[in-house]
């Protein structure tokens, strides 16, 4: 029988050894949120929330970013992601996806919608 606590080691080392293997467009986006780069806005990379990893976070925005390749086209993979993300939102975090292509093709235009969500999910902005 596996118990909670071996499940959430697992969760634990999964999101410790994901960084060490990030796609090309997570390291680009993370080379620009990284440091509070993006207009002094915090982000962590690969949280745990709850059963779940996400690959970046704002707490104070409550904001989830997800970078997906065409493995997310799969409809195992699409309906998996759904859940999460209903999950995600009801836990009262605002989930907004980009797709491979926008980070390799659109950086400015992901790094605005970004800046935005955060301004407009945090009553005073950080310093």
């Amino acid at each position: 029988m596996v118990t909670q606590q071996a499940v959430s080691q697992k969760i634990l080392n999964t999101a410790k050894d994901h960084p060490k293997n990030p796609t090309s467009q997570e390291k680009k986006l993370w080379h620009h949120l990284r440091a509070n780069r993006l207009a002094g806005f915090h982000f962590r990379r690969q949280q745990v929330i709850d059963r779940f990893i996400v690959d970046f976070y704002n707490h104070a925005a409550r904001l989830v970013i997800e970078i997906d390749g065409s493995v997310h086209d799969d409809p195992t993979q699409a309906n998996y992601d759904h859940v999460r993300q209903k999950f995600l939102e009801e836990k009262g975090l605002k989930v907004i996806r980009f797709r491979n292509q926008d980070m390799d093709l659109h950086l400015e235009e992901v790094l605005q919608k970004i800046t935005i969500e955060c301004e407009g999910n945090i009553s005073e902005r950080p310093s």
